[in-house]
Parts: C-alpha cells; sequence; structure tokens
C-alpha cells in the first residue's frame, strides 16, 4: 500500500533520474513468422484492381498480401488506355516519382541504371519501373536493411533457361542517399546484404527501407530475364503454360491499349523461397531511478501498522528506527495519474538508517 505524502519527485532531465536507449530488434517478416515465403501466389483481387497491382501472397495464406507489385511507365504502355484519360501505369509512375524524388527530380523520373557498358539504358531516364511495397504490419518500423534477398528466375530471349537473377541492397557500403522518404540504397546483385557487383557496374533499383518499398529499373530486368521472345505481345496470365509468363520484357508499341497485367510478369518470376526478409522496430526503454534517502519511506498504511482513533503505533518496536519493507513502486505523471506499476522480486528492507536506489524500466 502507498504512503499517503510519500510520493518522491522525479527529475525527469535525461541523465539524471532518467536514462533513454533506443534498441533495433528485428523479426521474421511475413505473417507466418518466417523469413521467406514457402510458396508464392498472386493474392485474388477485383479486375478493378488488377489495373494497378498485383499481390503477393503465401499459398498457405492466400488471402494475406505479404506484398504488394506495380509496374509504372511514363508512356502508359501496358494499360487500358481509355480516351481522354491518363492510363493506369503512367498515374502510377508519377505517383512514386511525387513520393520518393526531390521535388526538383519529380519531373525528371527515375535514374536509376547506370550508364556504362552494361547498363541497359544508355542514357535518360528509366522510362518504366517494379515497384514491390512491403505491408505496413509485416515491416512494423521499416524493412532491415543489409538481410534481404530477392530471387528472380525466367527465360533468355531464344527460349532457354535464364537462370537465377539475386539481388540484395548494398548498405554494406554505408554510402546512402538522402531523400524525402528517408535515405535510399541500390538495388544491386547479391544476396542477404553481401554485394556481388556494384552499382557502378550495373544498378538494377532503388531500396527505400522505411517506408518498405523496393523500385526497380523494368530495363534491368528485361535484358536480365528477357523471357521467350514469342510472349512479349501476350497478356500475362498466372498458372498457364510457358511462354507467357517467363520473363520481364513485354510489348512497348504505343498502339497497344490492352491491359497487359505486366505487373504480374514479376510475380511470376519469383520461385517457392525467392523473397527474404525480415523486419526492423526501435524498441525505445526509458529507466527511472527511483531514489529512496534515509528519512524517506519509513512507515506504512497497512492498517495494521496503527491502532486506535489516534493512529497510534501498534508496536512499540515501530516506534525510534522501524523496518519495514517495500514491494512495489508506482510511477504518476504531472497530472496525478498512475501510469506504471512494477513489484519488486523481493521484499526490500528499509529503515532510518538505510538509503535504496530502485531502477524502473519501462519499454515501449
Amino acid at each position: 500500500m502507498a504512503i499517503a505524502g510519500g510520493q518522491i519527485t522525479l527529475d525527469s532531465t535525461e541523465g539524471m533520474d532518467k536514462i533513454s536507449q533506443t534498441q533495433k530488434v528485428t523479426t521474421p517478416y511475413f505473417s507466418d513468422g518466417s523469413t521467406t515465403i514457402s510458396t508464392i501466389v498472386s493474392s485474388s483481387l477485383t479486375d478493378t484492381n488488377e489495373t494497378y497491382f498485383f499481390g503477393i501472397s503465401n499459398s498457405s495464406t492466400p488471402t494475406t498480401e505479404e506484398f504488394n507489385v506495380a509496374f509504372g511507365s511514363t508512356n502508359g504502355y501496358g494499360s487500358l488506355l481509355q480516351p481522354g484519360t491518363k492510363a493506369e501505369t503512367e498515374a502510377i509512375y508519377n505517383q512514386y516519382a511525387s513520393l520518393l524524388l526531390a521535388p526538383t527530380e519529380v519531373t525528371g523520373g527515375f535514374f536509376i541504371s547506370s550508364p556504362g557498358s552494361n547498363s541497359a539504358v544508355a542514357s535518360g531516364r528509366d522510362t518504366e519501373i517494379y515497384v514491390m511495397s512491403a505491408r505496413r504490419s509485416n515491416m512494423k518500423d521499416r524493412i532491415n536493411k543489409g538481410t534481404w534477398t530477392v530471387t528472380f528466375s525466367g527465360s533468355l530471349s531464344d527460349g532457354t533457361d535464364g537462370g537465377k537473377l539475386l539481388l540484395t541492397d548494398d548498405s554494406v557500403n554505408d554510402s546512402p542517399t538522402a531523400t524525402p522518404v528517408g535515405d535510399r540504397y541500390n538495388i544491386v546483385s547479391g544476396s542477404g546484404g553481401t554485394v556481388v557487383s556494384e552499382s557502378t557496374a550495373r544498378n538494377f533499383g532503388f531500396f527505400y527501407p522505411n517506408i518498405g518499398l523496393l523500385v526497380f529499373s523494368a530495363a534491368e530486368l528485361s535484358a536480365s530475364l528477357p523471357g521467350y521472345s514469342g510472349s512479349l505481345a501476350e497478356t500475362v496470365k498466372f498458372g498457364t503454360g510457358s511462354g507467357v509468363m517467363d520473363g520481364f520484357a513485354h510489348a512497348t508499341n504505343a498502339s497497344d491499349t490492352a491491359d497487359r497485367k505486366t505487373a504480374l510478369r514479376l510475380v511470376n518470376c519469383l520461385t517457392s523461397g525467392s523473397l527474404s526478409f525480415r523486419d526492423e522496430e526501435d524498441e525505445i526503454s526509458a529507466q527511472y531511478f527511483c531514489r529512496i534517502r534515509s528519512g524517506q519511506m519509513n512507515f506504512s498504511n497497512n492498517p495494521t501498522f496503527v491502532s486506535g482513533s489516534l493512529n497510534e503505533l501498534r508496536q512499540s518496536t515501530m516506534k525510534g528506527n522501524p523496518s519495514v519493507y517495500i514491494t512495489s513502486v508506482q510511477l504518476y505523471n504531472s497530472a496525478g495519474d498512475m501510469v506504471a506499476v512494477g513489484n519488486l522480486s523481493t521484499p526490500l528492507k528499509k529503515n532510518f538508517s538505510s538509503e535504496a536506489t530502485i531502477k524502473v524500466e519501462l519499454k515501449y
């Protein structure tokens, strides 16, 4: 029982009676508590949603979206164009440009490919992008950088096996680019944060850990895994035969106004275990040091402590220098509301001849 009038005022100035610490905690990203998806399927969406994006789910939980995938094109390719309206893919490109780029860069667009002999874009901006966006409840505060891997597989233009393309971020170099949404890293060849080929040789995209976005250069993906040439003008259909879902290249004909479901090409190039991610969360702890001086907290409000109408001490041994035991600590805010309570593992003996410091740690 708390002692009436026995409250001790704490100095909550940092470094006095309070010390705050922030610790980064990482856990598996996916909804089932794992770091990888066992079997990937496309989430069931309405036809209206599928003109803008597709979902990525685990086959065991197909209604739970783990990521969303969108395709953006400055030319409006891959959309069902309506007279007098902008194409959906153009709207997607402009939306992410406005979100991720500085105001002076928005109209210019994404410059992902590194100019060089290995670049799929000889000069200028990337006019087409694939975007993977994380589920907010899964990523918590951010996607854990330097630990994730995305593995794509597909065919070359002649129909032969194109092998696997493993991608990760280059945060190991500790050279992020500042953006309106936080640090940005390059998406490069490698896995689990280990870089195989630097972005100066070939840059596949941009990674924004704070908002859980991966923006891929469609040109770079198409150059690595174009797919069978006969399927480039096909509308992608999930779960059908070969020749329509084995690569990233697609029709880029301005007169083609069909909805090619281009974003689905990225989903189809993912295989079991091809996504490996961890989330990251800032765990803040505040440690309060409750210092009890020799003249404080030496009595009790317990009814057995006193007797009679004058509340005289019941036991003569409690006079002079009584010994009591502290069993709990309660913290109150400035308005007098109790905000936390903690019980000691063992009672702490206290009298006029002793002092004590009790540390209370709050995590949130």
